[in-house]
């Protein structure tokens, strides 16, 4: 007996009136095999500028897309703002775009495998890796939690590289749970020569998550320098950002290929912040282009 495919109710899968979902309101033709995904909605155009013709444009809340020509390859870019909770719908509702069919509201049988790179920008946890440096993401570590929401997280996750950033850092029951989930081997090769690459550490905030504090005092002021100072093999802890783990967690979970690059704009141990953040991320966007065309 042939198994019935599933399907997914309006309240599960939420689409507009044209069929397209409901967050990033897009539907499989609008999206492109390669997505650039970036926090900010204005970097989206300012990466768009660099192709030769644009198709599609959309923006619906935080979610700006646009997709276009570079060099002869069809890209997406897509702003998905700031944090682990907006990558999460980001990550759901694109594979729920390529993947599942909108008429009948079932699975496809046939996936698309989608090529996702986050440009980002980030701190450094390490001295020797300076402002305008570029990290590429071997590892994403999450102290977000989102992943564990899902079943089968376990699957994805290097539990040998979490048992030792328990112990290293001494890390309290009540915090979420840790995850460390590779990025995918073909897009890290293509973008590691000559950038710093690692463990990048995703964060559910900004400030107390990441050890800041102006008046509220952080749970765990010496997170910054425990992160810092992880070793794990020959991996380090790189940076600190928002977004990496739940991008490669989820992606991982999905079947899609997933890589984060950031320029780093502040030097946590050195205490120094880039001087021209909109140079420092031209930086960025343009080795990345060249890179996934390349």
């Amino acid at each position: 007996m042939d198994k019935q495919p599933r399907f997914f109710p309006e309240t599960e899968l939420i689409l507009t009136s044209e069929k397209k979902v409901y967050h990033i309101n897009l539907c499989n033709e609008d999206i492109a095999d390669d997505v650039i995904v970036v926090g900010d909605q204005g970097r989206v155009a300012q990466i768009s500028r660099h192709f030769s013709s644009v198709d599609f444009k959309t923006e619906h809340r935080e979610f700006v897309t646009h997709t276009g020509i570079y060099k002869g390859k069809r890209i997406t870019v897509l702003s998905t703002g700031i944090g682990p909770d907006n990558i999460d719908i980001v990550l759901n509702e694109l594979d729920a775009a390529v993947n599942i069919d909108p008429n009948s509201r079932t699975e496809k049988e046939v996936k698309r495998k989608l090529n996702i790179i986050r440009l980002g920008t980030s701190g450094s946890l390490q001295e020797d890796i300076p402002v305008n440096g570029l990290v590429v993401s071997e590892y994403g570590l999450g102290i977000d939690g989102i992943l564990t929401f899902y079943q089968k997280w376990e699957s994805v996750t290097r539990q040998d590289i979490c048992d030792a950033f328990v112990k290293h850092t001494g890390w309290a029951y009540n915090l979420p749970h840790p995850y460390c989930v590779k990025s995918d081997e073909v897009l890290f090769m293509k973008f590691k020569t000559g950038n710093f690459n690692g463990i990048t550490t995703t964060a559910p905030g900004f400030y107390g998550p990441q050890g800041r504090q102006l008046r509220l005092r952080a749970a765990k002021p010496d997170l910054n320098d425990l992160l810092g100072t992880f070793r794990y093999n020959d991996l380090r802890i790189t940076n600190f950002e928002m977004e990496t783990s739940a991008l490669y967690g989820l992606g991982a979970l999905l079947g899609h290929n997933c890589l984060t690059v950031c320029v780093i704009i502040a030097n946590r141990v050195k205490k120094e912040f880039t001087h021209n953040y909109t140079q420092s991320v031209d930086l960025l966007i343009e080795q990345c282009l060249q890179r996934l065309t390349s």
